[in-house]
């Protein structure tokens, strides 16, 4: 899988940095997004599913499932630092496996963000770009205190992003988390998307957030 837009070579892929079109109604995208979509069940998952499609059709967006492209978990990663060079927003969107990422986006940071290129002496080929965490858990909201079963707020445990991303030059804005996905009914969740879509569109109009 590449990341032309769709219907070339089947990514999912949509719009420019530059997307100036004039028909009434249509969004401007000034702003360029790559979503890595990192679910090792992407097809028996609801919500992952839900959220996905909420933001993939955006102009600017390039969405890139990595269980897809990399079911060997061989990265290619002259290709993923290209892919990020080209793109002002960084989404890691995908479900909170105990208490982290799904081992595959583990891997993608290890190899992808090399010293040198993104940190280090010289390293600042992602400085001035935006990395945002987009997560989904089982758990509700309450459980993620100190006083819940999780012992700890979620951004404890969203620490070593936050710090990722300012090694590396980046913003790290206010995640966007839904919560006890198993419990919300289809009206939840499509919200709980709207506001993931919403939130995109504003940095792709407006540079703004998300």
């Amino acid at each position: 899988m590449s990341d032309k837009p769709a219907g070339q070579d089947g990514s999912q892929g949509a719009g420019g940095a530059h997307d100036h079109r004039t028909s009434q109604g249509e969004v401007h995208a000034h702003k360029k997004v790559l979503v890595l979509f990192a679910h090792p069940n992407a097809r028996g998952s609801r919500a992952g599913r839900v959220m996905k499609e909420a933001v993939e059709t955006l102009p600017g967006v390039t969405l890139r499932d990595l269980y897809g492209v990399y079911p060997d978990f061989l990265i290619d990663v002259k290709k993923e630092q290209a892919l990020l060079e080209e793109h002002d927003l960084i989404v890691f969107q995908h479900p909170f496996y105990w208490y982290a990422s799904p081992p595959l986006l583990k891997l993608w940071l290890d190899e992808v963000l090399t010293h040198g290129w993104a940190y280090g002496d010289g390293g600042t080929r992602l400085h001035g770009k935006t990395l945002w965490s987009v997560l989904t858990t089982g758990g509700p909201s309450e459980s993620y205190s100190n006083e819940g079963y999780n012992r700890f707020p979620m951004e404890t445990f969203l620490a070593p992003f936050d710090q990722t991303a300012n090694l590396c030059g980046m913003a790290y804005p206010k995640p966007h988390i839904v919560h006890g996905v198993f419990r919300l009914d289809d009206v939840e969740l499509a919200g709980a998307a709207e506001i993931y879509r919403q939130r995109m569109l504003n940095f792709i109009t407006h540079g703004e957030g998300p």
